[in-house]
């Protein structure tokens, strides 16, 4: 089966595949970086939220969370599944999620080693180095 990038406003969005989603989220920035944190922050059903994900043979296997903001919008929850890191699904869902947001104003919160990786999109840090729940992140900006 190929590898299909799908993409889903959160209103459209079916409830498995939510749930699957969320999963992945929660495996890899709560459970593989070992961060507590409530990962369910109330944004992913916002009637301006879109989900972006790989589905890999059926499994989610990259997701991220395109908001929409008051001045633009909000890239975040980007992660891979373990098993399926360094095959370009990052690349992919970003250059997806940017084609939609045409040429307005993109911020994101990087984890502080992926800003060179950010940066390759346009991304300039905009604002100190900070502490979230132990993880250091940067605010990016583009446009």
């Amino acid at each position: 089966m190929p590898v299909v990038l799908k993409r889903s406003w959160a209103a459209d969005l079916d409830s498995a595949t939510l749930y699957r989603l969320l999963t992945l989220r929660v495996d890899v920035f709560v459970v593989e970086q070992e961060c507590a944190y409530p990962e369910l922050d109330g944004r992913d059903l916002l009637p301006g939220t879109r989900h972006l994900w790989i589905d890999d043979d059926g499994e989610i296997a990259a997701t991220l969370r395109l908001l929409e903001e008051p001045d633009g919008f909000r890239i975040g929850r980007v992660c891979v599944a373990a098993d399926a890191r360094k095959r370009g699904y990052t690349t992919r869902l970003m250059q997806a999620a940017l084609a939609e947001t045409g040429s307005a104003t993109v911020r994101l919160d990087a984890q502080s080693h992926l800003v060179d990786m950010y940066a390759k999109f346009g991304f300039t840090v905009d604002g100190p180095e900070y502490d979230d729940d132990g993880i250091m992140h940067v605010p990016m900006r583009r446009g």
